[in-house]
């Protein structure tokens, strides 16, 4: 009789915990979903008029030295962006203020528009952030609440903007901590992020998607020679974090005026462009994508992309790291597969996963991001890669306040 009881206490919990969850990460979800779709849509805009009206460019130092003033003037503890969704998630007590999504917004949309170097999915996990703290105090939830409730913002941000629903969740549970998943909050993570995508996808929101092509037989060879890759893909991924996080702190000990060091860093995007003769570095860079899967792309293309996004965030622009890293993946995969003897599109795909995995230092959301792009005939290349490169990423990634609760190091200590 009393196992009985304790059975139904048990489903009447789970039960519960279901319920109170599919409320309020539908809740979320299709808030974020409905943000994320505005999002892209005044992106494609915006990115649309920067190539349409090329003299934009030049008004990129005013538009940063007006994006960080608005942030020095209105934003507070805003300022710390996708930091501060990622303290709160952790278990942090600061409010993610409401005022976080007008200022991300505008911020990266600008930044888009003159010219920045910059990506959209810190602009979707900090929206869904805010969203998901409104909400909470909305229903007055305990602490322990809101952080799931934060990471399902975080989820359901990741999944609209990618179109990447699993990969969203699980991204979200492990960008918190290096050696810490947050189990209990695995569902509501997923149905914020499956409620996200469906609310962007019925608004209208398209993501694009390529071909990593056939894929080849397994061989001795093929997986040494992947590996190799795969090491390349962290330490890239490494050098960009490890370079943003060195200027970031050049910049501020240089020129401590917020507004001036954005308006220089404006400057030398243009300088940059004016020297190399080519504005494919600015924005998204999705044309270097398409360039990269069909062999198209210069050999020097990531490291090029990786220096332009570097002085775009580390001087006050607003975006994402995602994208950029992407694109310094698949074009420094394209460079590689023709010297180790791989296909391009193959190479590019393992490596547009890579490098994302080293830099944020989450291989499982990364590897099954790259099975909701690309399929699953590439299933075991996808996960070495993902794996070897974050070994190979050194602990720090591009999230200053992911938690480091078991260093990579530890990994190899041998115990008697």
């Amino acid at each position: 009789m009393w196992i009985q009881k304790i059975k139904e206490a048990d489903f009447l919990k789970v039960s519960t915990y279901l319920i109170k969850w599919l409320l309020y990460g539908s809740v979320v979800g299709a808030l974020t979903g409905a943000l994320s779709t505005l999002f892209l849509n005044s992106l494609a805009t915006v990115t649309e008029l920067r190539i349409n009206y090329t003299f934009l460019l030049y008004f990129l130092p005013v538009a940063g030295a007006l994006i960080s003033y608005s942030y020095l003037k209105f934003g507070k503890n805003a300022v710390r962006g996708n930091n501060l969704v990622i303290e709160q998630a952790n278990g942090g007590t600061e409010r993610v203020p409401f005022r976080l999504i007008p200022l991300t917004l505008i911020g990266t949309l600008a930044t888009h528009l003159f010219g920045g170097s910059a990506g959209r999915e810190g602009t979707a996990v900090q929206m869904g952030g805010a969203t998901a703290d409104f909400v909470g105090r909305l229903f007055k939830i305990n602490q322990k609440e809101r952080r799931i409730l934060i990471i399902c913002g975080m989820s359901a941000g990741f999944s609209s903007v990618f179109g990447t629903p699993i990969a969203g969740t699980l991204f979200a549970l492990e960008v918190l901590a290096l050696g810490i998943f947050r189990e209990e909050a695995l569902f509501p993570s997923l149905w914020a992020a499956l409620v996200a995508n469906w609310m962007a996808i019925y608004l209208g929101a398209t993501h694009t998607h390529y071909s990593m092509g056939n894929i080849p037989t397994t061989t001795v060879t093929l997986v040494i020679k992947l590996m190799f890759a795969a090491i390349l893909f962290g330490l890239t991924g490494r050098l960009f974090s490890r370079l943003t996080d060195y200027l970031k702190n050049k910049w501020k000990e240089w020129f401590p005026n917020p507004v001036l060091k954005s308006f220089l860093g404006g400057s030398f995007i243009i300088v940059l462009v004016l020297l190399l003769g080519t504005r494919d570095y600015l924005g998204l860079s999705l044309p270097l994508l398409q360039q990269a899967f069909s062999g198209d792309s210069a050999p020097y293309a990531f490291i090029l992309k990786l220096l332009f996004t570097s002085v775009t965030l580390s001087t006050g622009f607003q975006g994402g790291e995602v994208t950029p890293l992407f694109v310094m993946g698949a074009t420094l995969g394209s460079t590689l597969a023709p010297i180790l003897g791989i296909s391009i599109p193959f190479l590019a795909g393992l490596g547009f996963i890579g490098v994302f995995a080293g830099a944020t230092n989450t291989p499982i959301a990364c590897f099954i991001m790259g099975l909701e792009l690309f399929g699953t005939d590439a299933l075991p290349y996808l996960f070495l890669i993902c794996v070897i490169s974050y070994l190979f990423s050194g602990n720090s990634g591009i999230y200053e306040s992911q938690l480091i609760h078991i260093k990579k190091a530890t990994l190899f200590e041998m115990n008697e």
